[in-house]
């Protein structure tokens, strides 16, 4: 095909498709998935190789939230039956981090519930970071706690966090049909203050929302203009008790070519598949990791994930390999350019938000970065091993299917182990 042959040597030179060519990713047809999946692979290898980077979702604060994002079991007037709360002391966040780092993980991300940090949260994050580090020599640790106030990000940055999560998840356009509580403009800024302070910015989207092809290329052109060092793609977890558990709208081919355009879109950054993938990727999750580099590891924030030795089995039957915690994720020129934008923030010399024309890290001008998040509401946290189940019949828009969504009963602030 024409086009993928245009988006590979785009892809090869970072060079920003046309709105056009997304578009006509997601207009493929099955018949040219597999076309598709391979022409996504070259751009992949081309920056990451096979390596696939493992993450680790600690949920700090479960439920209890004051926001009305639709897609969340944490939300405010949630009815799902999900485990509640309040903050892990940071001993136990660091055990929980530990399953995770033991299975091969080489990000911690530490998740909490609720609109926004106070400072005095931001003091206890800062407290568990620093156990986190001391237990677990050189593992990077991204911190995801709702909107941040000026001044938070850089005290992060100075308690030891390496990056910060704030996804954007929607399109601009529909952002206020999904949530009431806070505005897409509330969203950007956040991660423009992440870039400001040198943390690796980290914001990536929910798709399967009953959003539009457009919807969607329109959030991750954005993410792409954000220039963030990685883009988790989240697919939407429906759970019974939210106004979207009725929202299955993916099947495996759709998830691969959202996927895929994310790719072309940001070439160069961390893709990351985060939650929903088992429920709707299913037994093409090997595929997936021809397109992204890296996933999360074991159980999400308020559900049940496969087993972490699953996913290292997948990966290597893939004919993949886990990236060693020697490994830098990133190219060259996005580490470098990381590097520098950080060194600079720590001595105070910038503090110019992401786009700005400041130091934040970015490609060249004429092919700027992307973004990543952990995961959002749908994130990961530690488990024990559950039993193997089939795969799941492919549920119908309209249905209540609570039989494929595992509310998480393990792991984070439970007495049981973590799946890891």
């Amino acid at each position: 095909m024409d086009l993928l042959n245009t988006l590979v040597d785009k892809g090869l030179r970072r060079e920003l498709p046309t709105r056009e060519e997304a578009l006509a990713v997601l207009a493929t047809s099955d018949d040219e998935l597999l076309d598709v999946v391979a022409a996504a692979g070259k751009v992949r290898r081309q920056w990451f190789g096979r390596r696939v980077k493992l993450n680790y979702l600690v949920n700090l604060k479960s439920g209890l939230c004051p926001e009305d994002c639709s897609y969340c079991s944490q939300r405010l007037g949630s009815k799902a039956e999900i485990l509640k709360y309040t903050w892990l002391k940071p001993d136990e966040a660091s055990r929980a981090a530990a399953a995770g780092v033991a299975g091969g993980a080489k990000r911690v991300c530490l998740v909490a519930s609720g609109r926004g940090p106070t400072d005095r949260d931001v003091a206890r994050v800062g407290e568990t970071i620093a156990a986190i580090k001391e237990q677990n020599e050189g593992v990077e640790v991204c911190a995801c706690l709702g909107l941040l106030s000026d001044g938070q990000a850089e005290k992060l940055r100075d308690a030891g966090a390496d990056a910060y999560n704030h996804n954007l998840n929607t399109s601009e356009a529909t952002y206020g049909q999904i949530t009431k509580t806070h505005t897409y403009a509330d969203r950007v800024d956040t991660v423009q203050k992440a870039h400001a302070a040198g943390l690796s910015a980290c914001s990536g989207l929910i798709a399967g929302m009953g959003e539009s092809d457009e919807d969607l290329v329109d959030v991750v052109f954005s993410l792409r203009e954000l220039d963030s060092d990685s883009v988790p793609v989240n697919f939407l977890i429906p759970f019974e008790g939210t106004p979207l558990a009725k929202e299955w709208n993916l099947t495996p081919q759709r998830c691969l070519r959202i996927l895929a355009m994310v790719r072309f879109v940001c070439p160069d950054v961390e893709v990351r598949i985060a939650g929903g993938r088992e429920v709707h990727l299913r037994s093409m999750q090997p595929l997936a990791l021809h397109i992204a580099n890296s996933i999360f590891l074991g159980d999400y924030l308020t559900s049940e994930g496969q087993a972490g030795q699953a996913d290292l089995d997948m990966i290597a039957d893939a004919g993949f390999e886990v990236e060693g915690a020697g490994t830098t994720t990133l190219p060259a020129h996005r580490a470098d350019a990381a590097e520098a934008a950080a060194a600079a923030h720590a001595g105070g010399v910038c503090g110019s938000a992401a786009g700005s024309g400041g130091c934040g890290p970015a490609a060249d001008a004429e092919a700027p970065g992307c973004g990543s998040a952990c995961g959002g509401c749908s994130g990961h946290a530690p488990a024990q091993e559950a039993p193997a189940q089939a795969a799941p019949a492919q549920a119908e828009p309209g249905e209540v299917r609570p039989d494929l969504v595992a509310v998480r009963r393990r792991g984070a602030g439970t007495d049981l182990a973590p799946n890891a």
